[in-house]
């Protein structure tokens, strides 16, 4: 009962607050991560996500909990840091169409181990030193666990902070063990699909930072899916993204 309790609350909060927030991090230096994008909706930052080809971003599939309306105002800001201030490296490209995993939405049900989403935008980014394309993993295979990786967004500095960072911020985290995560999330965790990282009370991705990736020993992983609802540095329960590589070849038909 508990987990059917947790996980309505978990997808609410998914669905009512994507603004992304990392907390007890550090603000990153400027155009340290040129791959890095912001998901903007009318002008307001909603998600992560990274580039992955000039035409190409790729974010969680449970940002598109938008109103259908609101699709036609997405757009990706490249090459930024404080999004507050016109920089002259800022790239701000239409969402031309949204791809979400189709296996996402299965029986009406969210499947969290299918969120993924790439965007096709409008028109090829211009690629230089503000903005730079992450190239993906070349394979699939096992991610272990206690290597040291990094996560950036813009968003709130704590869990209750409902104003987002002017500026690009990063913390660093560790893998989990799989099995680990499976005995804490049951159900809602699939090893083959996803990966976690613990929080160590002091440092986490929080609301989100949906769509976001996990840099692993300057490798894109993983992609932040979902945290516990009220609580983003919960010890108890792990934060859970998106394994890259196993959806390689989707990734790869899609933007054929």
């Amino acid at each position: 009962m508990f987990f059917y309790s947790f996980l309505f609350l978990l997808v609410t909060s998914l669905a009512d607050g994507m603004e992304s927030g990392i907390i007890g991090g550090k603000e990153a230096k400027p155009h340290s991560r040129p791959y890095m994008a912001s998901i903007q909706c009318r002008n307001h930052h909603t998600c992560g996500g990274m580039l992955i080809r000039e035409d190409f971003v790729l974010t969680a599939a449970h940002c598109l909990n938008y109103n259908v309306n609101d699709q036609v105002h997405l757009e990706v800001v490249l090459g930024a840091h404080n999004l507050t201030k016109v920089e002259k490296s800022q790239q701000r490209i239409p969402v031309m169409k949204l791809i979400q995993h189709p296996r996402f939405k299965k029986n009406n049900e969210h499947d969290y181990s299918y969120d993924i989403m790439l965007l096709k935008l409008k028109k090829k980014a211009k690629l230089n030193k503000y903005v730079k394309v992450m190239p993906l993993p070349k394979k699939s295979g096992k991610t272990p666990a206690n290597v040291k990786c990094s996560i950036a967004g813009w968003g709130s500095k704590t869990a209750s902070g409902k104003r987002a960072s002017d500026v690009l911020r990063e913390v660093g985290l560790k893998l989990q063990f799989s099995f680990e995560c499976k005995n804490k999330w049951q159900q809602y965790f699939d090893s083959e699909r996803m990966i976690c990282s613990a929080s160590d009370g002091k440092h986490a991705f929080c609301w989100g930072d949906s769509g976001s990736p996990l840099i692993c020993n300057t490798k894109a992983q993983g992609i932040a899916s979902y945290t516990i609802d009220s609580s983003c540095t919960s010890t108890k329960y792990p934060q859970s993204y998106v394994k890259i590589s196993y959806f390689l070849p989707w990734i790869k038909e899609n933007i054929a």
